[in-house]
Order: structure tokens, then C-alpha cells, then sequence
């Protein structure tokens, strides 16, 4: 749990309402989100998404179905891990989450730039 730091030397606690399981089907990692992608939540996501990556998996999966919320600092966190996962010549695609998710990636057009199936199991590796 981190801290927020607020006016005049005030801290109010950062609270993650984020769950995270991570899975290996051969050499693909898929991590299943629950709950809420936002600043109290990215730093989770952004130490298990380094794991895959340590461990070589030939692609990632992030399956956004079980989140109900996400913000810009969710969106942060997948757009450099993608970078990341490409530049080592691995693939890394998300499954689409619930209409408010979704938004986040329409309004930044992101949708159109990011690799998004609609079951873990069609990523099979480097693409």
C-alpha cells in the first residue's frame, strides 16, 4: 500500500482494489485482472507483468474481463508493457473487458494500436 500525499503535509493511503492471477499455458503467461485498473492498482500490474517478461514467456495475455473500472494509469501500464513484450520480439495481447473499460482505449484510440483476442487461448506466441 502506498501514500497519497494531500495539502499541508496530509496522506491519505492508496488502497489497491485490484486482483491479479497469473497463469502459464505452454510458453504464453495470461494474467486475469478483478476489480479496478487505476493508480492504486498500476504498480501491481506493472511488477506482474515484469515476471512474464523475466521468465521469458513467448507472449503475454492480459484478460480485462473480470475489471470494473480503469483509468489512464492502467492504460500507462499496458501500452509500455506491450512496447517492452514487442521490442523482445514477443507478442502481447489483451481480451476485451466490460463497455466502461473499453471506453479508456477508444477515447485514446488505443483499441486500434493494441492486440486484443477473444480468448487467452488463441495466443499461441510471437506473432
Amino acid at each position: 500500500m502506498g501514500v497519497l500525499p494531500l495539502a499541508r503535509g496530509f496522506t491519505l493511503p492508496v488502497v489497491a482494489h485490484l486482483s491479479l492471477e497469473t497463469s502459464l499455458t505452454g510458453r504464453t503467461a495470461v494474467i486475469a485482472l478483478t476489480g479496478e485498473l487505476d493508480l492504486a492498482g498500476a504498480g501491481a500490474l506493472e511488477q506482474e507483468l515484469a515476471r512474464p517478461e523475466a521468465n521469458a514467456a513467448d507472449a503475454v495475455v492480459v484478460d480485462l474481463r473480470g475489471v470494473d473500472f480503469m483509468d489512464s494509469s492502467g492504460l500507462r501500464v499496458i501500452v509500455v508493457s506491450m512496447q517492452r513484450t514487442q521490442a523482445r520480439g514477443r507478442r502481447f495481447a489483451l481480451v476485451p473487458g466490460a463497455a466502461q473499460v473499453m471506453r479508456v482505449f477508444d477515447v485514446t484510440r488505443m483499441r486500434e494500436r493494441l492486440d486484443f483476442v477473444d480468448d487467452p487461448r488463441e495466443v499461441d506466441g510471437p506473432s
